[in-house]
């Protein structure tokens, strides 16, 4: 099995509108007029090619996925700029160029051999999680505000992805895998806490946040073969790209970027 499970019957991206087959017939409904229309989205991977993207799953996804579903209204008409947009809280939708770019390095040279598991970092519209489940065959996604999260969740449930797990967490811990135990009523509730479960581990980890460093538990979380692409820094931010080996990380760095900070703890 490849790695374009919901895309296989689809044309290349310089097809013409009638010729796309959509993931889903709710991809279908909402692919938009006007501004929002799948001609619009049509010029926004024609940019993207022109900027260097090539990977064609990759490009295939984001010719379909209806970004405007993921603004504000009022916003919607610049849904297919090449530009980051706000989405409240103080957080932003990425701009397509360095979602197609991240993407592309994460899924390089896996044709043949599909991503399982991906765990993404920071939620925000929902954007690159509903690439992600179109790329991937399951998707962990961990936000730290729990609007945007219940917000990104109901707009991919409208879109029928249902290939991703939620999680209302903060990022630096990776995905969270500590369990409560419940006590019976015969149980005193002071020894109820917390139990570590069996350690999450990801083909591909992809974060939408920059730490000052690379949290340990993201590398812990990695399998070994696993690739992990994310911006690093405060006032500078580099966008880089991590192989786990057997004999340590593999970096490489794929420019300068700017992200929102990767902040700690939660907010309800």
């Amino acid at each position: 099995m490849g790695r374009e499970p919901h895309l296989k019957n689809m044309n290349t991206p310089s097809s013409t509108q009638t010729s796309i087959v959509y993931p889903n017939a709710a991809f279908e409904l909402y692919q938009g007029v006007g501004m929002t229309s799948q001609r619009t989205r049509n010029r926004l991977i024609e940019r993207l090619q022109q900027l260097g993207v090539r990977d064609r799953a990759v490009l295939q996804a984001m010719q379909v996925v209806p970004r405007h579903l993921f603004l504000d209204e009022a916003l919607s008409s610049r849904a297919y700029e090449d530009n980051a947009l706000p989405i409240g809280f103080g957080q932003t939708i990425s701009q397509p160029w360095v979602v197609a770019k991240m993407t592309e390095w994460l899924f390089a040279g896996t044709d043949n051999k599909p991503i399982e598991r991906v765990l993404e970092i920071g939620t925000g519209s929902g954007y690159q999680t509903a690439i992600l489940a179109l790329l991937a065959q399951h998707v962990f996604t961990v936000e730290r505000i729990a609007p945007l999260s219940q917000r990104a969740k109901a707009v991919l449930n409208r879109l029928c992805l249902h290939n991703i797990d939620f999680e209302i967490s903060d990022g630096h811990w990776g995905w969270p895998h500590t369990k409560t135990v419940v006590p019976s009523l015969s149980q005193n509730l002071f020894f109820q806490r917390s139990l570590p479960e069996t350690l999450p581990v990801f083909d591909a980890i992809i974060s939408a946040a920059s730490p000052s460093t690379v949290p340990p538990e993201l590398f812990q979380q990695l399998k070994i073969g696993g690739r992990l692409v994310m911006p690093v820094g405060e006032e500078k931010q580099w966008l880089y790209g991590f192989i786990k080996t057997e004999s340590g990380i593999v970096k490489e760095c794929l420019g300068q970027v700017m992200f929102v900070p990767m902040k700690q703890g939660v907010e309800r």
